[in-house]
């Protein structure tokens, strides 16, 4: 636990929206330089417990997923300036889940039924998170979803990212990373959410261990120096440093997401034959545990797209 968390004012996670939309009145109004203590919830908002099984998508309510606890406005921040987002310190909760939705994710049409995985895990790190007897993947808690609120009345879908932040999901935000966000309202009106115990790049399936948690955030203020698009300052050793070697897989051509979903069916036939794993076991794997990167985008007409999964997990 962060010892100074209870000298934070805390918002809870009651305060949550599902929506961007610069509208919404926020719940607290900060000076620059203040810290805060958010309560996550997961990203299904509830929905699913430690007690469900798959058919909870039989009846799910899509319009509540990926919910952000705020708005907070930010005293003298205006459009133009940049919003800095230090991230201090993430408490997990010791439970997450991952699952296969029908209609979501990379692979969407080759994986149609739904699966869900329950996780229990350690919330100091000092012990993996298991994958049965399979795998062991570090604890690497950092927030999917963190933004402000863009210029455009109306409210706007929370899924896609955007250029003021959003469901952005780069798991390198971890604690002690930096994220400076372009304002383009006044008080920024800062939420976060869709907080993850550990994530692979690209998220292959649409989810990762999604987990409720604690996230203790400071929040700060640069005049006039606003770019275009998010950026970050993270650790080195960011998301998990998972050191050795890595089983890497590639997808040719040229459409990058068609090779990606090339790359991403390479690796689940690897891990189905070596690790005797079934294919939607493998998808879920990838998705909590793997890089997805994008190799080369100069040699037209074919970019290369490469998929990494670090052999350490399985030792």
């Amino acid at each position: 636990m962060c010892p100074e968390r209870l000298s934070h004012p805390t918002i809870h996670a009651h305060h949550q929206h599902y929506v961007w939309d610069n509208a919404i009145a926020p719940v607290r109004t900060v000076a620059p330089g203040d810290t805060l203590t958010f309560e996550v919830n997961d990203a299904s908002a509830g929905q699913i417990t430690p007690t469900s099984t798959a058919g909870v998508f039989d009846d799910y309510d899509g319009a509540r997923v990926n919910p952000v606890t705020g708005p907070i406005f930010v005293d003298g921040a205006e459009p133009g300036d940049t919003l800095i987002v230090r991230l201090e310190h993430y408490e997990p909760s010791g439970w997450g889940w991952t699952a296969i939705i029908p209609g979501f994710g990379l692979l969407a049409d080759q994986f149609q039924d739904a699966q869900l995985r329950h996780w229990s895990y350690d919330t100091s790190g000092s012990k993996p998170l298991l994958f049965g007897d399979v795998a062991a993947i570090p604890l690497a808690p950092f927030a999917g979803t963190i933004g402000i609120a863009p210029r455009e009345a109306g409210a706007h879908s929370i899924i896609p990212p955007r250029r003021v932040g959003g469901n952005m999901d780069v798991r390198d935000l971890v604690a002690g990373s930096v994220l400076k966000l372009p304002v383009e309202v006044p008080g920024a009106l800062f939420s976060i959410g869709d907080t993850h115990a550990a994530q692979g790049d690209g998220e292959v399936c649409g989810t990762a261990i999604e987990s409720p948690m604690s996230v203790v955030v400071t929040l700060d203020l640069a005049k006039s120096a606003s770019s275009a698009m998010p950026r970050m300052n993270v650790p080195l050793n960011a998301p998990i440093g998972v050191g050795g070697r890595a089983i890497v897989s590639t997808g040719i051509g040229p459409d990058l997401e068609e090779a990606a979903r090339i790359a991403v069916s390479e690796m689940i036939d690897e891990l189905a034959r070596e690790q005797a794993l079934s294919a939607p076991d493998a998808y879920m794997l990838c998705s909590v545990v793997g890089e997805l990167r994008i190799s080369q985008i100069v040699d037209a007409p074919n970019w290369t797209v490469s998929f990494r999964m670090p052999c350490a997990i399985f030792d």
